[in-house]
This record gives C-alpha cells, structure tokens and sequence, in this order.
C-alpha cells in the first residue's frame, strides 16, 4: 500500500514541546488564584483544553468543577471562578456580569478571574467597564497558540478566522497568527526562506518580523528550513471539492474535531458511540488515511487476513512459546484488531451513505465542472438537487463550484438559481447570498466579462428572438475565467483521456480522483522548485499578488548540498486547510525527499467554509 520513497526524508521536529509549553502557562495562571476554583470555559475551547491538560492535571493545581459555558445561568459553590474563553463567538458574555452581579446580591464576595485566549483585547476590558464590574475581575491571557493534532498538522484552532478576516475584513487574528509564527521560530530555529500570496499572509509575515525585532537573538540549531504563508482565498476550489482521500471522506461524514472522531453505533457494531483519536499512532489508520478511499478496503481486507494468521500461530506453540505471545504480541494484536474493526465499520458505514447520495454522479458533475465540460448539463443537474431538496450546505456548494470554475454565472442562470433556490431552502437565505458575493464565491458575470469585442460585434448581428439559444451557447463556450487561465497554466486537470491509476498515483490529482490538482498545493511545489516567484508572475497577477519571497536567516541557504532541516517545509494556511491538500502535501513530500509541516488556523471542508457563510452564523 505505501507508496516509493524516492529519496530518505528527515526527521521531523518534536512538537510534544508545543503542548507542554501550553499546559504550563496554564497551570501558571490557575496557580495565581489560589485555593478551590471552578474553571468555566467556552465550548470551542473544550476540546484544544483536553488535548492539552487533562482533568486529573486540573485538579492536581484546585480546580474544583469544570463547567462548559452555556446559554444558561451559571452556578458555583467554589469562593472562587476562573473562566478561560475564546473571543468568538461573544455570545456568552452577558452571563458573565450576572455571575458577580447575582452573588453581590446574596451577599458574596469571590474573586474572579477571566482568562483570555489566544489574546486579550481591549475591547473586552472596556465591555467589563461598561457592565460596572472592571474592578470585580483581574484579567489575563492564555497565549495558546499552536495544538500539534499530529506528528505533522499543527493547529491554532481558530475556525472563526475564515469568516472574521476574509468576510468582516477584522484583522485581530492576524498578530496571533504572526505570534504563532515567532513561537516556531524561536523554538525550532531560524529560518531560511520565506514565501508567501496572499494580503492576510504579507501581514502575518510582517507582523512575525516585527516581534522577532523586539525580542532577544539567539542562535539555535534550525530545525525548519523553509516556510510557505498562503490565504485561503487564493485557492477556493479546492476545500470546495467532495474529499475522496480517506481522511478527508471521515471529516466530511463523521466530523473530525481537534484530531478526534466520534464514531456513531452504526460503525462500532454495538449500542454506543466511541470516541477516536486519528493519528499516526493509529497503525491501521496511518497507512490508509493518505489513501483514495476505492483502494481502502482492499488493503483492510489484506490486514484482517495478516490479523487472523497472527492470531492462528498460537495454535502449535508448546507453553513457553505461548507465555512469550502473550506477554509480548497479544495485547498488540487485539489493539490492531480493535482498530480494524472501527476502521471497517467507518468504511462500511460511509459507503452505504455515499451511495445513498448517488456519489459518483456526484463526482461526474464536479469534474465536468472542474474540466469544463457539459456545463449545462451540470447546470440541469444542479437544479435538481435543489428542488430535491436534498442538503442546502450541498447545493451552495455545487453553486459556489459552478461559479468559481466559470467565473461566475451569466445573469439568467444566477437569477433562475438563486430564485430556486431560496424557493427551496427559505427566503432566508437572502443574506449568505449576500455574503457569497461579498467574499466572490457566488458571483453573476458582468456584461462585457464574457465576450471580447469581436465576438460582441458578432452578437449584435444576431437577431435575439431567433437566435437566444445560439447566444446563450455562444457566451458559455466564450467564458475566459481566471480558474481555467490557471488550470491551463499549472496543468490543474489532467487529460481526461488518459487512464488515471489510483494504485499508482503519478501526481497530486489522485486526491481528486486524477481529476483536478489542489491550486494551493501546486504553487507551493513551484514556488519551491524555482525558489521564488520568477516565472509563475502571470500566475500572481491572476490571483491578484501580494505574493513575496525573502531571505530570512544564514540558515545555510548558500550549501550546495541542502542539510535535513531545509528540507522541512512549514505551510501556514491563513484561514483553513483541507485532509485532501495535507495528503497532496504528503504525496509530494514522499516525491521530492521533503517533509511538510502543516500550520492551520483550523482544518475545515466544505461544509465547515459554508456553514461560516450562513447568515444566522453566530
């Protein structure tokens, strides 16, 4: 199943020291409060809280009782409450003032205190203020800003920064990107290069550069070499494309949250749902979760028949021979085979749902979609899928694929489908509408996008009450859109034509079926091969610049021969990144002799980038 190494690959960085980092500044904060406490915290701050400091660690430094922050109001017994919380949403921050308010009522006196995090902002001081209960509190600030969810995925767990930055234009997670970067660098060594594209990337960079002036210099042995900063919205099509890779499919069916997965009774064959971490340690998940999910279940079969001769060796061993097999295979064998059944229960169970949904239709329409073909008949099949009512997040999102890959939809179509569908998920829906078009992802051609001059004279020769169908054909075929531009000059989509082997991958496209390569991840491999921009300026200028590319240390950048560490790449994704690119990554590093380094304000998918779209988000 593993695919050819063509060149020895380094070690990666321990990033263990990343959380212990993080554990202690807390156990600092709480220690700062002595005595008893009750810790409430924001729901989104649960699961990065657990992956960081387990319960048992929190009552070993007095907290009492761990309350998850609701929309209700909040009961202590303890003298004291800290509560630590995310910034986003502030939808929790009226109870707080009750808390001190109500106990003022009843005559108790406690001291509070709330913990910020990632950052504290003045603006939550001034609300404080203005709720008569500044001086009731004492302030601080957690600065979590990197959760390892892997051996090579690193998350600020922010999945607010898509929606905040790219379509309310606020800034603030900006810096604690930037220190999230300096943190790296000071922990793991100077860097060698840096590339980015993208305005949020060019502002975490300089906000980074900005901190590493203030602080102390010190030379370390660098452990990373070079680092890529790319926004999201340089690359829209591509979280917006059905995951196919195995890791990906189990995040868009079941939810992966901070590198966990609740598998449901459907996929445990019992009477309870299990909760699963994913990762490398996962043996049997390790070697499938790279893999296009059609090959899956032939390697899984081959695991249970390797399981099941493992197990049937016992059979002729002398009590000796089976005293050593129990004490040293045993338990490792049932863990495999505990992880095996989960793993094909999670199959089992994603296959009798894709086939539900008719997938490969599915799939049909997006790669029609992604190589331009039969747009109408897409169109048509689209349609459907909104009078069928089936999923609104899907139909928004064959609509935001329709648009981004035609740069937009002639006026009719995207009058007739937004009547449709708001006819069909509820008026509504009026304002994500809005907040499409804001952000370009859902957008209706311009007169004039469409047609160059020559074929605009042509257009007006033709008399339109007989000829409206050749016209709107005409327009279709004469579309000049900035995705195909680039597919054609990054060769995004592989040749139709030719035969794609899935058990064999020749490129990144396999993540796509052979279909489509990640835009995102084929910059990074050329900005890499040419070591800058020089060549792709075409390419920049189609996806509208701010890209840059700076020397940033002596990390032995002049070597003709390049050392371990500048063959570790970091990737900083501003504002959400897929399975799928992490795999492509991957791929490219097994190809190249390069290991990658994914940094992420948060992993997400269609539906996560979708969902933040809504108007009722909040």
């Amino acid at each position: 199943m593993a695919h050819s190494v063509r060149r020895d690959a380094p070690e990666l960085p321990d990033f263990s020291l990343l959380k212990r980092l993080a554990r202690d500044q807390l156990i600092y904060l709480l220690e700062q409060l002595p005595g008893r406490k009750d810790l409430f915290i924001e729901a989104d701050l649960m699961s990065p809280l657990d992956r960081i400091a387990n319960v048992t660690t929190l009552k070993q430094h007095d907290v009492d009782k761990l309350y998850k922050v609701e929309h209700k109001p909040i009961v202590s017994t303890s003298d004291q409450t800290v509560r630590g919380c995310f910034l986003y949403p502030l939808t929790n921050w009226f109870l707080f003032p009750d808390v001190v308010n109500a106990d003022k009522a009843f005559g108790r006196f406690r001291r509070y205190k709330i913990i910020f995090s990632p950052q504290k902002f003045y603006a939550c001081e001034n609300l404080l203020e203005e709720q008569g209960i500044f001086g009731d509190v004492t302030t601080d600030e957690w600065s979590f800003y990197l959760l390892p969810l892997d051996d090579d995925i690193i998350s600020l767990e922010l999945p607010e920064f898509f929606r905040d930055y790219f379509l309310e234009g606020d800034q603030r997670w900006v810096r604690t990107a930037g220190s999230a970067l300096h943190l790296l660098h000071s922990v793991y060594g100077p860097f060698s290069k840096v590339y980015g594209i993208g305005r949020c990337s060019k502002m975490a960079y300089e906000s980074w550069r900005e901190q590493v002036e203030e602080g102390e210099q010190r030379a370390r042995q660098a452990e990373i070499g070079n680092v890529f900063l790319i926004d999201r919205d340089v690359d829209l099509v591509t979280p917006l494309c059905s995951q196919v890779v195995y890791e990906g499919l189990v995040d868009d069916i079941f939810r992966i949250k901070c590198g966990c997965v609740e598998f449901c009774p459907d996929v445990t064959s019992s009477d309870k749902s299990i909760k699963v971490m994913l990762n490398s340690q996962d043996k049997v998940f390790n070697e499938i979760r790279n893999e296009h999910f059609s090959q899956v279940f032939g390697f899984l079969s081959q695991k249970a028949r390797n399981l099941q001769t493992a197990y049937d060796k016992r059979s002729g061993m002398d009590i000796k021979q089976m005293k050593t097999f129990v004490s040293e295979e045993l338990k490792g064998l049932k863990q495999e085979h505990r992880l095996l059944s989960l793993h094909i229960g999670a199959s089992e169970s994603m296959m009798k749902k894709k086939t539900k949904q008719d997938f490969q239709e599915l799939l049909k329409t997006e790669h029609s979609l992604l190589e331009g073909f039969e747009i109408r008949e897409c169109i048509s099949y689209i349609e459907e899928h909104i009078n069928r009512q089936v999923s609104m997040v899907e139909s928004m999102r064959l609509l935001c694929l329709l648009s981004l890959t035609e740069n937009g939809l002639l006026p009719k179509d995207y009058r007739s489908l937004k009547a449709q569908f708001l006819q069909s998920y509820g008026i509504e829906h009026l304002l994500t509408f809005s907040n499409l078009k804001q952000l370009g992802l859902l957008v209706e051609q311009q007169p004039g996008e469409t047609l160059t001059v020559m074929e605009s004279r042509v257009g007006k020769l033709v008399n339109d009450k007989t000829a409206g169908k050749l016209t709107d054909a005409f327009s279709s075929l004469a579309k000049k859109s900035n995705f195909r531009a680039l597919g054609r000059r990054l060769n995004l989509v592989p040749k139709s034509d030719e035969e794609y082997d899935l058990r064999v991958p020749r490129d990144m496209a396999y993540i796509f079926s052979g279909a489509y390569i990640p835009l995102s991840c084929k910059l990074i491999e050329q900005v890499l091969e040419r070591d800058g921009w020089t060549g792709l300026e075409e390419v920049t200028r189609m996806l509208n610049g701010h890209e840059f590319a700076v020397t940033a240390g002596s990390n032995g950048s002049d070597a003709r021969v390049k050392t371990d560490s500048q063959r570790i790449i970091l990737v900083m994704f501003l504002g959400g990144c897929t399975f799928s690119e992490i795999s492509a990554l991957r791929f490219l590093g097994r190809e190249k002799g390069l290991k990658f380094i994914v940094v992420t304000t948060a992993i997400t998918n269609s539906a996560r980038l979708l969902e933040s779209m809504l108007d009722n988000h909040a």
